[in-house]
């Protein structure tokens, strides 16, 4: 049997939905959904009205804890670049690149290289 667990919305147990209903007649309640599987908040919520409901309740709570942004990031054109590939492209000569929206600059790269999560570009 796989491992089952619960929602994390602080509310989940309050919708009242004929999945979350539990108990011998007569001893009826409601309560949070317990999954194998979620599909929302990265597996953590049953619906994105929980995942809302969560975030509503801890959100701030939760950026300050892991850092608030208080200045811009900033992209320039040497950090910039990121790996694509053209699925159109017939040959593989140039089917994967890396790419520079502000230069507008493409640089091909081999399969390997773009699969390797290590690889990067050189830009200096």
């Amino acid at each position: 049997m796989s491992d089952l667990k619960y929602c994390q919305g602080p509310e989940c147990h309050k919708h009242m939905t004929q999945d979350r209903i539990k108990g011998a007649k007569g001893n009826k309640t409601y309560q949070t959904r317990r999954r194998s599987h979620f599909y929302y908040g990265s597996g953590n919520f049953c619906s994105m009205w929980c995942w809302n409901q969560w975030f509503d309740k801890f959100g701030d709570q939760a950026i300050n804890h892991f850092g608030r942004i208080t200045q811009p990031k900033i992209l320039t054109e040497h950090n910039a670049w990121y790996k694509d590939y053209d699925w159109r492209s017939s040959s593989d000569e140039h089917r994967y690149y890396y790419h520079n929206p502000l230069t507008k600059e493409r640089r091909p790269l081999t399969e390997k290289q773009y699969r390797d999560d290590n690889y990067t570009l050189n830009t200096v």
